[in-house]
Protein backbone atom coordinates (compact mmCIF):
# COMPACT_ATOMS: atom_id res chain seq x y z
CA UNK A 1 0.00 0.00 0.00
CA UNK A 2 1.30 3.76 -0.72
CA UNK A 3 1.42 6.68 1.20
CA UNK A 4 -0.08 10.04 -0.31
CA UNK A 5 2.71 12.75 -0.27
CA UNK A 6 1.56 15.24 2.40
CA UNK A 7 3.73 18.43 0.89
CA UNK A 8 3.34 20.19 -2.15
CA UNK A 9 6.68 21.70 -3.20
CA UNK A 10 7.14 25.14 -2.74
CA UNK A 11 7.82 26.29 -5.52
CA UNK A 12 6.41 29.41 -7.21
CA UNK A 13 7.68 27.52 -10.67
CA UNK A 14 7.18 24.16 -10.68
CA UNK A 15 4.95 21.55 -8.55
CA UNK A 16 7.07 18.19 -8.53
CA UNK A 17 5.06 14.90 -7.51
CA UNK A 18 6.50 12.58 -5.06
CA UNK A 19 5.79 8.78 -5.78
CA UNK A 20 4.30 7.15 -2.40
CA UNK A 21 5.97 4.80 -0.41
CA UNK A 22 5.86 1.64 0.98
CA UNK A 23 5.49 0.75 4.14
CA UNK A 24 5.08 -2.05 6.35
CA UNK A 25 2.37 -2.57 9.37
CA UNK A 26 4.59 -2.96 12.99
CA UNK A 27 1.88 -3.53 16.26
CA UNK A 28 5.03 -2.49 18.06
CA UNK A 29 5.20 0.75 15.92
CA UNK A 30 1.71 1.03 15.92
CA UNK A 31 1.84 0.78 20.01
CA UNK A 32 4.49 3.92 20.42
CA UNK A 33 2.84 6.28 17.40
CA UNK A 34 -0.42 5.95 19.41
CA UNK A 35 1.50 6.64 22.88
CA UNK A 36 2.90 9.61 21.38
CA UNK A 37 0.03 10.82 20.27
CA UNK A 38 -1.90 10.55 23.12
CA UNK A 39 1.14 12.50 25.09
CA UNK A 40 0.79 15.27 22.55
CA UNK A 41 -3.16 15.76 22.84
CA UNK A 42 -3.48 19.38 23.36
CA UNK A 43 -4.70 20.37 27.23
CA UNK A 44 -7.33 22.88 28.21
CA UNK A 45 -5.05 25.32 29.15
CA UNK A 46 -3.28 24.83 25.61
CA UNK A 47 -7.04 25.57 23.87
CA UNK A 48 -7.81 28.23 25.50
CA UNK A 49 -7.00 31.39 23.54
CA UNK A 50 -5.59 33.86 24.80
CA UNK A 51 -7.35 37.05 25.04
CA UNK A 52 -5.26 39.32 22.44
CA UNK A 53 -6.52 37.03 19.70
CA UNK A 54 -10.30 37.86 20.17
CA UNK A 55 -10.78 39.22 16.86
CA UNK A 56 -9.00 36.40 14.51
CA UNK A 57 -11.29 33.90 13.05
CA UNK A 58 -12.51 30.64 14.77
CA UNK A 59 -12.10 28.85 11.01
CA UNK A 60 -9.55 30.60 8.88
CA UNK A 61 -10.45 30.52 5.16
CA UNK A 62 -7.52 31.03 2.58
CA UNK A 63 -8.86 35.24 2.53
CA UNK A 64 -8.45 35.10 6.23
CA UNK A 65 -4.75 33.54 5.57
CA UNK A 66 -4.08 36.84 2.96
CA UNK A 67 -5.24 39.46 4.89
CA UNK A 68 -3.82 38.40 7.68
CA UNK A 69 -0.37 38.10 6.52
CA UNK A 70 -0.84 41.54 4.76
CA UNK A 71 -1.01 43.47 7.76
CA UNK A 72 1.28 41.33 10.42
CA UNK A 73 4.06 39.83 8.87
CA UNK A 74 7.36 41.12 9.80
CA UNK A 75 8.79 40.86 6.62
CA UNK A 76 5.94 43.31 4.73
CA UNK A 77 6.05 45.89 8.05
CA UNK A 78 9.50 46.09 7.36
CA UNK A 79 9.23 46.95 3.99
CA UNK A 80 6.67 49.09 4.28
CA UNK A 81 9.15 51.20 6.90
CA UNK A 82 11.08 51.10 3.90
CA UNK A 83 8.47 52.92 1.67
CA UNK A 84 8.25 55.51 4.43
CA UNK A 85 11.87 56.33 4.58
CA UNK A 86 11.92 56.89 0.77
CA UNK A 87 8.95 59.27 1.11
CA UNK A 88 11.18 61.25 3.33
CA UNK A 89 14.18 61.21 1.46
CA UNK A 90 11.58 62.34 -1.48
CA UNK A 91 10.12 64.91 0.93
CA UNK A 92 13.94 66.63 1.52
CA UNK A 93 14.36 66.49 -1.90
CA UNK A 94 11.48 68.58 -3.27
CA UNK A 95 12.66 71.45 -0.15
CA UNK A 96 15.91 71.50 -1.68
CA UNK A 97 15.27 74.01 -4.65
CA UNK A 98 13.77 76.26 -1.58
CA UNK A 99 15.89 78.71 -0.26
CA UNK A 100 16.94 77.94 3.69
CA UNK A 101 16.73 80.50 6.23
CA UNK A 102 18.99 80.64 9.67
CA UNK A 103 19.46 83.07 12.30
CA UNK A 104 22.29 83.50 15.11
CA UNK A 105 23.12 85.21 18.38
CA UNK A 106 26.02 85.63 20.15
CA UNK A 107 26.64 86.97 23.27
CA UNK A 108 30.43 88.26 24.25
CA UNK A 109 32.23 89.01 27.42
CA UNK A 110 35.51 90.57 26.43
CA UNK A 111 38.29 91.02 29.68
CA UNK A 112 40.98 92.72 28.76
CA UNK A 113 44.05 95.29 30.65
CA UNK A 114 44.86 98.70 28.97
CA UNK A 115 46.90 101.25 29.42
CA UNK A 116 45.93 104.05 31.87
CA UNK A 117 46.68 107.36 30.46
CA UNK A 118 45.71 109.03 33.62
CA UNK A 119 47.87 107.64 36.66
CA UNK A 120 49.73 105.11 34.39
CA UNK A 121 50.79 102.00 34.09
CA UNK A 122 47.76 98.67 33.07
CA UNK A 123 43.99 98.62 34.48
CA UNK A 124 41.79 95.67 33.86
CA UNK A 125 38.50 96.36 31.51
CA UNK A 126 35.54 93.99 31.32
CA UNK A 127 33.31 94.94 27.87
CA UNK A 128 29.97 93.23 26.90
CA UNK A 129 28.59 92.46 23.37
CA UNK A 130 26.21 91.04 20.91
CA UNK A 131 25.76 90.17 17.12
CA UNK A 132 22.66 88.99 15.52
CA UNK A 133 21.74 87.74 12.38
CA UNK A 134 19.69 86.33 10.16
CA UNK A 135 21.33 84.38 6.73
CA UNK A 136 19.13 82.90 3.86
CA UNK A 137 20.59 81.27 0.92
CA UNK A 138 19.17 79.09 -1.97
CA UNK A 139 20.79 77.32 -4.93
CA UNK A 140 19.20 79.04 -8.85
CA UNK A 141 21.47 76.38 -11.06
CA UNK A 142 23.40 73.09 -10.86
CA UNK A 143 23.28 71.50 -13.93
CA UNK A 144 20.11 70.43 -13.09
CA UNK A 145 20.86 67.85 -10.20
CA UNK A 146 18.11 68.92 -8.15
CA UNK A 147 15.07 68.18 -10.85
CA UNK A 148 16.82 64.85 -11.19
CA UNK A 149 17.45 64.21 -7.51
CA UNK A 150 13.53 64.48 -7.17
CA UNK A 151 13.54 62.12 -9.72
CA UNK A 152 15.76 59.87 -8.91
CA UNK A 153 13.56 59.53 -4.98
CA UNK A 154 10.47 59.58 -6.66
CA UNK A 155 11.99 56.50 -8.28
CA UNK A 156 12.98 55.18 -5.02
CA UNK A 157 9.57 54.95 -3.71
CA UNK A 158 8.36 53.42 -6.90
CA UNK A 159 11.17 50.40 -6.10
CA UNK A 160 10.12 50.53 -2.31
CA UNK A 161 6.54 50.20 -2.71
CA UNK A 162 7.60 47.08 -5.59
CA UNK A 163 9.44 45.13 -3.60
CA UNK A 164 6.25 45.20 -0.83
CA UNK A 165 4.26 43.43 -3.82
CA UNK A 166 7.03 41.01 -4.69
CA UNK A 167 6.99 40.00 -1.41
CA UNK A 168 3.11 39.61 -0.84
CA UNK A 169 3.45 37.65 -4.01
CA UNK A 170 5.66 35.28 -2.43
CA UNK A 171 3.91 34.77 0.66
CA UNK A 172 0.72 34.51 -1.03
CA UNK A 173 2.02 31.18 -3.19
CA UNK A 174 3.32 29.77 0.28
CA UNK A 175 0.08 30.37 2.12
CA UNK A 176 -1.67 28.60 -0.74
CA UNK A 177 0.48 25.50 -1.07
CA UNK A 178 0.31 24.78 3.00
CA UNK A 179 -3.60 25.84 3.02
CA UNK A 180 -4.00 23.69 0.01
CA UNK A 181 -2.10 20.67 2.22
CA UNK A 182 -3.72 20.98 4.93
CA UNK A 183 -7.23 20.66 2.65
CA UNK A 184 -5.74 18.08 1.03
CA UNK A 185 -5.00 15.62 4.10
CA UNK A 186 -8.34 16.85 5.78
CA UNK A 187 -9.74 14.83 2.77
CA UNK A 188 -7.11 11.42 2.87
CA UNK A 189 -7.84 11.68 6.68
CA UNK A 190 -11.80 11.17 6.02
CA UNK A 191 -10.93 8.69 3.20
CA UNK A 192 -8.98 6.69 5.47
CA UNK A 193 -11.25 6.76 8.05
CA UNK A 194 -14.23 5.49 5.81
CA UNK A 195 -11.78 2.51 4.99
CA UNK A 196 -11.07 1.58 8.72
CA UNK A 197 -14.98 1.50 8.63
CA UNK A 198 -15.38 -0.56 6.08
CA UNK A 199 -12.25 -2.70 7.58
CA UNK A 200 -14.02 -3.06 10.66
CA UNK A 201 -17.37 -3.85 9.15
CA UNK A 202 -14.76 -6.70 6.95
CA UNK A 203 -12.88 -8.17 9.98
CA UNK A 204 -16.57 -8.44 12.06
CA UNK A 205 -17.81 -10.70 9.00
CA UNK A 206 -14.48 -12.68 8.83
CA UNK A 207 -15.12 -13.45 12.18
CA UNK A 208 -18.60 -14.94 11.56
CA UNK A 209 -16.96 -16.57 8.39
CA UNK A 210 -14.34 -18.23 10.84
CA UNK A 211 -16.95 -19.47 13.15
CA UNK A 212 -18.82 -21.00 10.89
CA UNK A 213 -15.66 -22.33 9.36
CA UNK A 214 -15.48 -20.52 5.64
CA UNK A 215 -12.38 -19.06 6.41
CA UNK A 216 -8.85 -20.04 7.84
CA UNK A 217 -7.34 -18.64 10.63
CA UNK A 218 -4.80 -17.04 8.95
CA UNK A 219 -7.35 -14.95 6.74
CA UNK A 220 -8.69 -13.79 9.87
CA UNK A 221 -5.38 -12.78 11.14
CA UNK A 222 -5.01 -11.03 7.81
CA UNK A 223 -8.22 -9.12 7.98
CA UNK A 224 -7.18 -7.61 11.63
CA UNK A 225 -3.41 -6.64 10.50
CA UNK A 226 -5.36 -4.99 7.80
CA UNK A 227 -7.78 -2.90 10.27
CA UNK A 228 -4.54 -1.79 12.55
CA UNK A 229 -2.75 -0.77 9.13
CA UNK A 230 -5.64 1.61 8.45
CA UNK A 231 -6.02 2.66 11.88
CA UNK A 232 -2.10 3.35 11.76
CA UNK A 233 -2.65 5.42 8.33
CA UNK A 234 -4.95 7.64 9.95
CA UNK A 235 -3.04 7.93 13.05
CA UNK A 236 0.21 8.78 10.21
CA UNK A 237 -2.43 11.56 8.26
CA UNK A 238 -3.77 13.49 11.70
CA UNK A 239 -0.04 13.52 12.62
CA UNK A 240 0.53 15.18 9.10
CA UNK A 241 -1.93 16.96 9.31
CA UNK A 242 -0.85 18.75 12.65
CA UNK A 243 2.55 19.48 10.51
CA UNK A 244 0.67 21.12 7.68
CA UNK A 245 -0.75 23.12 10.24
CA UNK A 246 2.00 24.37 12.10
CA UNK A 247 3.61 25.36 8.66
CA UNK A 248 0.97 27.32 7.45
CA UNK A 249 0.82 29.10 11.57
CA UNK A 250 4.93 29.63 10.94
CA UNK A 251 4.67 31.34 7.44
CA UNK A 252 1.68 33.50 9.13
CA UNK A 253 3.58 34.04 12.12
CA UNK A 254 1.45 33.23 15.28
CA UNK A 255 2.23 32.95 18.42
CA UNK A 256 3.15 29.78 19.32
CA UNK A 257 0.34 29.58 22.41
CA UNK A 258 -1.99 30.37 19.28
CA UNK A 259 -4.22 27.08 18.43
CA UNK A 260 -4.83 27.34 14.48
CA UNK A 261 -7.82 26.03 12.65
CA UNK A 262 -8.86 26.07 8.69
CA UNK A 263 -12.39 25.89 7.62
CA UNK A 264 -13.48 21.98 8.23
CA UNK A 265 -15.11 21.86 4.75
CA UNK A 266 -14.20 24.41 1.50
CA UNK A 267 -15.78 23.60 -1.75
CA UNK A 268 -12.72 23.18 -3.97
CA UNK A 269 -13.31 23.25 -7.44
CA UNK A 270 -11.19 21.64 -10.18
CA UNK A 271 -10.51 23.91 -12.65
CA UNK A 272 -10.89 23.10 -16.22
CA UNK A 273 -10.05 25.90 -18.77
CA UNK A 274 -6.53 27.18 -18.52
CA UNK A 275 -5.47 30.38 -20.39
CA UNK A 276 -3.17 30.33 -23.36
CA UNK A 277 0.31 30.41 -22.89
CA UNK A 278 1.01 33.88 -24.52
CA UNK A 279 -1.65 35.68 -23.05
CA UNK A 280 -0.27 35.25 -19.60
CA UNK A 281 3.42 35.80 -20.31
CA UNK A 282 2.47 38.51 -22.03
CA UNK A 283 0.23 39.66 -19.05
CA UNK A 284 3.11 38.73 -16.52
CA UNK A 285 5.78 41.03 -18.66
CA UNK A 286 3.83 44.00 -18.21
CA UNK A 287 2.72 43.77 -14.91
CA UNK A 288 4.52 41.34 -12.67
CA UNK A 289 6.52 43.99 -9.82
CA UNK A 290 10.02 41.90 -10.69
CA UNK A 291 10.13 42.91 -13.82
CA UNK A 292 8.44 46.67 -12.97
CA UNK A 293 11.13 46.69 -10.18
CA UNK A 294 13.71 46.29 -13.19
CA UNK A 295 12.68 48.75 -14.97
CA UNK A 296 12.66 51.67 -12.23
CA UNK A 297 16.18 49.91 -11.77
CA UNK A 298 17.31 50.97 -15.30
CA UNK A 299 15.59 54.71 -14.91
CA UNK A 300 17.81 55.04 -11.54
CA UNK A 301 20.71 54.17 -13.86
CA UNK A 302 20.16 56.97 -16.51
CA UNK A 303 19.10 59.54 -13.55
CA UNK A 304 22.62 58.73 -11.54
CA UNK A 305 24.37 59.17 -15.28
CA UNK A 306 22.69 62.42 -15.40
CA UNK A 307 23.46 63.43 -11.85
CA UNK A 308 26.99 62.56 -12.26
CA UNK A 309 27.31 64.90 -15.17
CA UNK A 310 26.15 67.61 -13.16
CA UNK A 311 29.04 67.93 -11.33
CA UNK A 312 31.02 69.48 -13.99
CA UNK A 313 28.79 72.05 -14.27
CA UNK A 314 29.07 75.46 -12.69
CA UNK A 315 26.60 75.85 -9.54
CA UNK A 316 25.13 79.46 -9.27
CA UNK A 317 23.49 79.98 -5.43
CA UNK A 318 22.01 83.49 -4.26
CA UNK A 319 22.54 84.32 -0.53
CA UNK A 320 21.74 87.04 1.76
CA UNK A 321 21.92 88.47 5.49
CA UNK A 322 20.86 90.43 7.97
CA UNK A 323 22.95 91.52 10.72
CA UNK A 324 23.09 93.87 13.61
CA UNK A 325 25.27 94.67 16.88
CA UNK A 326 25.55 95.98 20.22
CA UNK A 327 28.60 96.74 22.69
CA UNK A 328 28.43 98.38 26.04
CA UNK A 329 31.98 100.27 25.56
CA UNK A 330 30.26 103.15 23.47
CA UNK A 331 27.80 105.91 24.61
CA UNK A 332 25.01 104.88 22.20
CA UNK A 333 22.28 102.95 24.01
CA UNK A 334 21.43 99.92 23.16
CA UNK A 335 18.46 100.13 20.20
CA UNK A 336 20.31 102.67 19.09
CA UNK A 337 23.55 100.94 18.47
CA UNK A 338 21.30 98.10 16.70
CA UNK A 339 20.15 100.48 14.32
CA UNK A 340 23.49 102.45 13.44
CA UNK A 341 25.00 98.34 13.28
CA UNK A 342 22.27 97.31 10.88
CA UNK A 343 23.25 96.15 7.59
CA UNK A 344 22.03 94.25 5.29
CA UNK A 345 23.81 91.87 2.24
CA UNK A 346 22.77 90.02 -0.72
CA UNK A 347 24.69 88.64 -3.38
CA UNK A 348 25.59 85.84 -6.29
CA UNK A 349 28.05 82.80 -5.96
CA UNK A 350 29.05 81.19 -9.05
CA UNK A 351 31.08 78.04 -8.55
CA UNK A 352 33.21 76.22 -11.46
CA UNK A 353 34.39 72.91 -11.21
CA UNK A 354 38.49 72.96 -12.80
CA UNK A 355 39.98 69.71 -11.69
CA UNK A 356 39.40 67.43 -9.11
CA UNK A 357 41.94 64.26 -9.42
CA UNK A 358 39.36 62.71 -11.88
CA UNK A 359 36.85 61.82 -9.63
CA UNK A 360 33.57 63.64 -11.65
CA UNK A 361 35.07 61.22 -14.44
CA UNK A 362 35.20 58.11 -12.46
CA UNK A 363 31.21 58.25 -11.15
CA UNK A 364 30.40 59.26 -15.06
CA UNK A 365 31.80 55.93 -15.97
CA UNK A 366 31.08 54.10 -12.98
CA UNK A 367 27.40 55.28 -13.68
CA UNK A 368 27.39 54.10 -17.35
CA UNK A 369 28.66 50.81 -16.56
CA UNK A 370 25.62 50.43 -13.44
CA UNK A 371 22.83 51.45 -16.59
CA UNK A 372 24.31 48.29 -18.82
CA UNK A 373 24.40 46.08 -15.76
CA UNK A 374 20.56 47.00 -14.94
CA UNK A 375 19.78 46.58 -18.61
CA UNK A 376 21.44 43.20 -18.11
CA UNK A 377 19.10 42.47 -15.09
CA UNK A 378 16.08 43.54 -16.53
CA UNK A 379 16.56 41.35 -19.52
CA UNK A 380 17.10 38.57 -17.12
CA UNK A 381 14.17 39.11 -15.19
CA UNK A 382 12.31 38.86 -17.85
CA UNK A 383 14.14 35.69 -19.40
CA UNK A 384 13.54 33.93 -15.83
CA UNK A 385 10.08 35.00 -15.29
CA UNK A 386 9.24 33.66 -19.16
CA UNK A 387 10.42 30.18 -18.03
CA UNK A 388 8.86 29.99 -14.67
CA UNK A 389 5.65 31.16 -16.48
CA UNK A 390 6.47 28.64 -19.00
CA UNK A 391 7.14 25.42 -16.37
CA UNK A 392 3.58 26.77 -14.73
CA UNK A 393 1.91 25.97 -17.52
CA UNK A 394 3.40 22.35 -18.23
CA UNK A 395 2.65 21.79 -14.84
CA UNK A 396 -0.92 22.82 -15.23
CA UNK A 397 -0.78 20.52 -17.99
CA UNK A 398 0.71 17.68 -16.28
CA UNK A 399 -1.61 17.57 -13.75
CA UNK A 400 -4.50 17.69 -15.32
CA UNK A 401 -3.47 14.92 -17.40
CA UNK A 402 -2.66 12.82 -14.22
CA UNK A 403 -5.99 13.98 -12.23
CA UNK A 404 -7.75 12.32 -15.62
CA UNK A 405 -5.95 9.44 -15.46
CA UNK A 406 -6.41 9.39 -11.80
CA UNK A 407 -10.30 9.50 -11.97
CA UNK A 408 -9.92 6.26 -14.91
CA UNK A 409 -7.99 4.78 -12.35
CA UNK A 410 -9.92 5.10 -9.56
CA UNK A 411 -13.16 4.68 -10.52
CA UNK A 412 -12.00 1.37 -12.06
CA UNK A 413 -10.41 0.22 -8.66
CA UNK A 414 -13.12 1.30 -6.81
CA UNK A 415 -15.43 -1.48 -8.74
CA UNK A 416 -12.88 -4.19 -8.27
CA UNK A 417 -12.59 -3.47 -4.99
CA UNK A 418 -16.29 -3.21 -4.18
CA UNK A 419 -16.72 -6.51 -6.04
CA UNK A 420 -13.94 -8.04 -4.17
CA UNK A 421 -15.69 -7.62 -0.62
CA UNK A 422 -18.86 -8.64 -1.64
CA UNK A 423 -16.99 -11.83 -2.52
CA UNK A 424 -15.24 -11.39 0.99
CA UNK A 425 -19.04 -11.20 2.44
CA UNK A 426 -19.49 -14.82 0.88
CA UNK A 427 -16.24 -16.12 1.39
CA UNK A 428 -16.06 -16.69 -2.19
CA UNK A 429 -12.33 -14.69 -2.70
CA UNK A 430 -9.24 -15.51 -1.71
CA UNK A 431 -7.82 -13.34 0.98
CA UNK A 432 -4.65 -12.24 -1.01
CA UNK A 433 -6.58 -11.47 -4.00
CA UNK A 434 -8.92 -9.12 -1.60
CA UNK A 435 -6.07 -7.45 0.21
CA UNK A 436 -4.91 -6.88 -3.38
CA UNK A 437 -7.78 -5.38 -4.80
CA UNK A 438 -7.97 -3.06 -1.92
CA UNK A 439 -4.48 -2.09 -1.93
CA UNK A 440 -5.04 -0.95 -5.18
CA UNK A 441 -8.00 0.76 -4.35
CA UNK A 442 -6.57 2.79 -1.48
CA UNK A 443 -3.52 3.58 -3.20
CA UNK A 444 -5.84 4.75 -6.70
CA UNK A 445 -7.66 7.29 -4.05
CA UNK A 446 -4.53 8.61 -2.69
CA UNK A 447 -3.53 9.41 -6.12
CA UNK A 448 -7.01 10.90 -6.70
CA UNK A 449 -6.50 13.65 -3.62
CA UNK A 450 -3.02 14.15 -4.75
CA UNK A 451 -4.23 14.97 -8.12
CA UNK A 452 -6.62 16.85 -7.69
CA UNK A 453 -4.76 19.56 -4.94
CA UNK A 454 -1.95 19.24 -7.44
CA UNK A 455 -4.21 21.06 -10.73
CA UNK A 456 -5.42 23.35 -7.79
CA UNK A 457 -2.15 24.35 -7.01
CA UNK A 458 -0.55 24.27 -10.41
CA UNK A 459 -3.75 26.20 -11.84
CA UNK A 460 -3.81 28.88 -9.12
CA UNK A 461 0.18 29.70 -9.16
CA UNK A 462 -0.23 29.65 -13.10
CA UNK A 463 -2.95 32.24 -12.93
CA UNK A 464 -1.59 34.25 -10.42
CA UNK A 465 1.16 35.18 -12.89
CA UNK A 466 -1.60 36.44 -15.00
CA UNK A 467 -2.32 38.75 -12.25
CA UNK A 468 -5.78 37.01 -11.02
CA UNK A 469 -6.08 36.74 -6.91
CA UNK A 470 -5.81 32.96 -6.12
CA UNK A 471 -9.17 32.08 -4.48
CA UNK A 472 -10.91 28.23 -3.85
Amino acid sequence: MKKLPHILKASTASLKNEKPAQFIFSKGILTALSFVLLSFQPSSSTLAQDSSFHNLPDKWSLEDCFEYAAENNLQLQTLSLDVATSNQNLLQSKAAIYPNLSASSTQYLTNSKNANPVVGGFQTQANFASNYSLNSSMILYQGGYLKNNIQSQQLYVQAAKLNVEEAKNDITIQITQAYLNILMEKENILALQNIVQTSQAQYENGQVLFNAGSIAKKDLVQLEATLATDQYNVVLAQNQLRQNTLTLKQILQLPSSYHLNVLDSVNVTVPTQVTGLQTVEDSALQNRPEVKNSEVAVQQSNLQLKQAYTANSPTISAGGSLASGYSDDQSTKYLGQLNNNFYQRIGLTLGIPIFNNRINKTNIEKSKIAIDQSQIALKNTKLVLSQQVEQAFINVSNSEAQYKAAQVQFTANEENYRIANEQLKLGAVNMVDFLVQKNLFIQAQQNLIQAKYNVIMSYSIYEFYMGKPITL
